[in-house]
């Protein structure tokens, strides 16, 4: 899933159809790390804005457009300012309408100021020049590598086969000219890169940024171009496959050291009548100035990644600035961002792939959806414009796609465990199957086991009085009431012989305290029985006892049987203990018996009574065997308890007499010890061999 979430996004991406939605996530970045640059200080912009149109009008009687006399105030105030440059971002490619003289006198403003950059247009519809005007005597802009580079890159982008030029007298008084356009982004119209340069009729013409970088810096300059990489002189521009850079936006319109047009001509004239100008030269000293349009009406406001409309000229000056601050923004290499999705979409996979549960599959949603973008804005702080759609597309693909596959699989595999396991285990062991079904091992495995035996007292006969309705109607009600509580305590049900019941604890699922559960599963079910014993009376018109055995050790656990038919169950002579145990209650008139294994792991959890060392039936070692009791109990039976005690002590050293005496003191009132009365006097009839060991041995089942 991971694999298909990177191929979705890849084929997407590749050929261009998360541009849109990639390019409104890069202007989220644009506006929320927008910041000056080193250089942004060494650019300003001077503005024709809706103001300075109202000033011009009423103050002036001046109508639009402007004499070009005007602009050359503003032409004079950058010269006498000392500024490096100066862009005029405006097209002056038709004769001023106030006449000849109009053009004259600004062209004169314009070569004497000498820094000047005059816009001019290879993508304007208007273009119509097919050439270069024969005496243009300008020095041509070589960049070394151009020819080979450009031979790959679309031709529509960099090289026009026309142009549109300024009138003659702009035209020749201009220190270079630059280009003024330059296409916005296909996708959505939005200015976020352009190039550098274009050619036209076998020249190279500098956008209005490097032509005010080139203008502003005379001299000799080092132009190479290479894949992904323009030169000039020291500064380094990463471009892409169509001579393009990204922008880096400072901020929103204004950011830039900016005044009004009308400012800069009143404060013009100021200095030529020998008054102090309102706006101080110093302010645009050294400083690359920009001229252009700001005002609603002039129609040269662009879309931009920051919020609203953006003057075009600001969009020229921010290229500049990037220029002179070396930090166009990159695009990340493709290998580099395709093994980033790979690693990003096979994470997320796997990830969702190992989540069983809801909570935790949330946990991983909410930690890798937000990683694309979190790698997006920390790539833009580096410089890099890195593909934060398309690695998310694939995380949320991948994470999605393994959810719903793992769904699917998941549910057979819970189907199955519950299937096969609902007979014998409780709700809750089966729901941690399926939350942790590695701990499921199917096949015979030895574990440590507290095995449960149970047996209702002559249930034969009880079976011989009833119908098989009756009959079937009792079970059911019995031994759901004692599997309820086995269940509850965590055991397994192995199976039902009758009114028989065998269950184990510490399997599938490991139970550290698998014996005390087993004993308090086995006082909880006497308990239970004792709560129903009237109403199962009323049924079988006598009353319903159970005896059991409870005994731990190792034993083979899994499932048995054909491949059509199996049962989870046990084998080992642990059970067998366990069985003997159950059917050992009948010769000491007990209903609950545990071994000493058992004893040795419950850690004092049950008041116990010993009852006998046996040796039972097929088992030639002996074990000690014990009553459990609640504490309620125990403290109720006491003093007949410890006088049975003393009893079996004695029986245990041989003094069958003595044994006699103090068991008969009790025997009325406890079963085992009239059960002892009867024993000793047999041994005392008929004395045992020397080397006894109080041990007694079981003849029957």
């Amino acid at each position: 899933m991971g694999a298909v979430g990177a191929a979705i996004a890849l084929a997407l991406w590749l050929p261009g159809v998360l541009e849109g939605f990639e390019a409104k996530t890069w202007d989220l970045r644009a506006r929320l790390f927008a910041k000056p640059g080193k250089e942004t200080s060494q650019v300003a912009t001077i503005l024709l804005d809706q103001p300075s149109l109202g000033w011009g009008k009423n103050v002036n009687g001046l109508s639009w457009p402007w004499p070009r006399e005007v602009i050359g105030a503003i032409v004079d105030f950058c010269s006498r300012a000392g500024a490096k440059a100066l862009v005029l971002d405006v097209f002056y490619t038709e004769p001023s309408v106030y006449g000849v003289a109009d053009d004259q006198a600004f062209a004169a403003g314009i070569k004497k100021n000498g820094r000047v950059v005059a816009a001019m247009s290879l993508g304007s519809v208007q273009a119509t020049d097919k050439s270069w005007p024969s005496d243009d005597r300008r020095p041509r802009i070589a960049i070394s590598g151009l020819p080979e580079w450009i031979h790959d890159v679309k031709p529509r982008t960099l090289q026009y086969p026309l142009a549109e030029l300024p009138v003659p007298e702009v035209f020749g008084s201009a220190d270079i000219l630059g280009n003024a356009y330059f296409p916005a982004d296909a996708a959505d119209g939005v200015f976020r890169r352009g190039p550098l340069f274009s050619t036209f009729d076998g020249r190279v013409v500098p956008t209005e940024a490097l032509a005010a970088y080139l203008a502003g810096n005379p001299g000799t300059h080092t132009l190479s171009i290479s894949p992904g990489l323009l030169r000039i002189d020291d500064r380094n521009v990463p471009i892409d496959d169509e001579g393009r850079a990204i922008l880096r936006y400072r901020g929103p319109s204004l950011t830039h050291t900016n005044k009004a047009a009308a400012a800069i001509v009143q404060a013009d004239v100021q200095i030529q009548n020998g008054d102090a100008p309102a706006v101080p030269l110093a302010l645009l000293k050294d400083k690359y100035v920009f001229f252009g349009y700001a005002a609603t009406g002039l129609a040269d406001l662009k879309p931009t990644p920051m919020r609203g409309q953006y003057p075009g000229v600001e969009v020229h000056a921010t290229m500049l600035d990037n220029l002179l601050s070396a930090d166009f923004m990159r695009s990340a290499p493709v290998a580099a961002t395709v093994l980033l999705l790979l690693v990003l979409c096979i994470g997320a996979a796997l990830a969702a792939s190992a989540s069983s549960r809801a909570g935790i599959t949330a946990v991983i949603y909410v930690l890798f959806i937000p990683v694309a973008p979190a790698l997006g804005l920390v790539a833009y702080t580096a410089g890099y414009w890195l593909q934060m759609v398309a690695l998310e597309l694939g995380v949320v693909v991948s994470l999605v796609g393994s959810s719903l596959a793992s769904y699917a699989t998941e549910g057979q595999q819970k189907r199955y465990i519950k299937g096969a396991f609902k007979q014998y285990l409780s709700p809750t062991i089966i729901e941690e199957l399926i939350a942790h079904p590695e701990r499921l091992t199917l096949g015979g495995q030895k574990r440590d086991l507290s095995i449960f035996f149970s047996d209702l007292q002559g249930f034969t006969s009880i079976s011989e009085v009833l119908t098989p309705e009756e009959l079937t109607q009792l079970l059911n009600d019995y031994l759901s009431a004692m599997t309820d509580i086995i269940q509850e305590e965590g055991g397994t049900i192995d199976k039902y012989e009758g009114d028989a019941i065998i269950a184990f604890w510490n399997a599938p699922l490991d139970q550290p305290d698998h014996a005390v559960r087993a004993v308090r599963s086995a006082l909880r079910c006497q308990a239970k029985l004792d709560e129903l014993r009237p109403v199962f009376r009323q049924r079988v018109k006598k009353d319903l006892f159970k005896r059991i055995g409870i005994n731990s050790g190792p034993a083979v656990v899994g499932n048995f049987g054909s491949h059509t038919k199996f049962n989870y169950t046990m084998l080992g002579d642990a059970v067998n203990l366990a069985s003997r145990l159950e059917g050992v209650n009948k010769q000491f008139k007990t209903f609950t018996m545990i071994s000493s294994m058992v004893k040795e792991k419950l850690g004092g959890a049950f008041p116990l009574r010993e009852v006998s060392r046996i040796a039972v039936v097929g088992r030639k070692e002996p074990v000690t065997v014990f009553e459990p009791m609640t504490q309620e109990t125990f403290d109720a039976r006491k003093p007949v308890l410890l006088t049975f005690d003393r009893g079996l002590q004695e029986y245990y050293a041989g003094r069958f007499a003595e044994a006699v005496r103090i068991f008969e003191t009790i025997a009325a009132q406890d079963p085992p010890a009239s059960c002892y009365v009867e024993k000793c006097r047999k041994l005392q009839a008929a004395p045992p061999q020397e080397g006894w060991t109080g041990v007694w041995v079981m003849t029957e089942k």
